[in-house]
């Protein structure tokens, strides 16, 4: 397993380098909670007199990947598993890094509806990357 990690940044700055890097229409009214280590918090918001729909949430799947992987990763593989539908409410983002493996890297993200307390979706993702070791 690399030791290589993902340089760590504060939430201002992950904040700032996901509206930098992201297309307006994934930010959802993105903002970062927590970030520490390969563990990222995101909450989404729903704009007024919108749903959520599996594209969307699919979207901040990624998004709360790249952001726990790092922002230059490439997901290659997906596994989600919806587990409820979607509130019309904020939605959580739980990710991390499970392990690096050279350029693979593994991680899952979690959805929540408003709160992290029961879980709509939750993903396991491959993802490759370019990182000094």
């Amino acid at each position: 397993m690399s030791s290589a990690t993902v340089p760590s940044m504060t939430e201002d700055e992950l904040q700032k380098l996901l509206e930098k890097t992201l297309p307006a229409a994934d930010l959802h009214g993105l903002f970062v909670e927590e970030c520490q280590d390969q563990d990222v918090r995101l909450r989404f918001s729903l704009a007024p007199g919108e749903a959520w729909s599996m594209p969307a949430l699919l979207s901040l799947v990624d998004t709360a990947l790249r952001a726990a992987a790092g922002l230059e990763a490439q997901l290659t593989h997906l596994n989600a598993t919806v587990l409820k539908p979607a509130q019309a409410a904020d939605v959580l983002a739980l990710s991390r890094v499970i392990r690096r493996d050279g350029e693979s890297i593994h991680a899952e993200a979690w959805l929540f509806s408003h709160t992290a307390i029961d879980p709509m979706l939750h993903a396991t993702a491959t993802l490759r990357g370019l990182f000094p070791g």
